[in-house]
């Protein structure tokens, strides 16, 4: 009986050894053959020429002064607060018509804006490439009365800006400086 088992044993391990063998082979084709290096010629710089110059601000127009007595079928205002000014020709804003990519123009220099309809800190997620300043920090949109609202990742406001028609929103940032939003 032990004879058996030891045989049996040593069969085992020979059949177990054949099969390693008879499989190595196989796996040695199964790779691919090493690459072999390409010349390559030497990398060049130079120097990129400077950006175009942001487009000038548009001037908006004059608002007329409101009238002396409110029309019979007005609602008087709730609130004190004063309403963000808008020219008769601007669009409403809407949130779909925002999305996408934005040219800024701001502090003397320019970047863009990304502005997408993700659910963000403060409105939706915005992000801003190359900007200057207080832009720097963009990372959230919203629109609120009538206006484009940049925020930075705590929620609080950026900038304001109001349709100046067309594809071009312009405003300032909360430290008074003049921004831009252009297609």
């Amino acid at each position: 009986m032990k004879q058996i088992l030891t045989t049996g044993a040593a069969l085992a391990a020979l059949a177990a050894l054949a099969a390693c063998q008879s499989a190595s082979p196989a796996a040695d084709y199964s790779r691919p053959a090493p690459l072999t290096a390409a010349p390559t010629s030497p990398v060049q710089s130079s120097q990129l020429p400077p950006p175009p110059p942001p487009p000038p601000p548009v001037q908006q127009a004059a608002i007329p002064p409101a009238p002396a007595a409110p029309a019979a079928d007005a609602t008087p205002a709730s609130s004190g607060a004063a309403q963000p000014a808008q020219t008769a020709s601007a669009e409403p804003v809407k949130r779909e018509g925002l999305v996408g990519a934005w040219k800024v123009s701001t502090g003397g220099g320019s970047c863009q804006i990304f502005m997408a309809l993700t659910k963000w800190t403060g409105g939706y997620r915005a992000a801003s490439r190359g900007c200057p300043g207080q832009v720097a920090d963009v990372t959230a949109w919203d629109v609120a009365g009538g206006q484009v609202v940049l925020k930075d990742s705590g929620g609080s406001t950026v900038a304001n800006l109001s349709s100046a028609g067309g594809q071009r929103y312009d405003g300032s940032t909360t430290g008074g400086q003049q921004i831009s939003l252009y297609r």
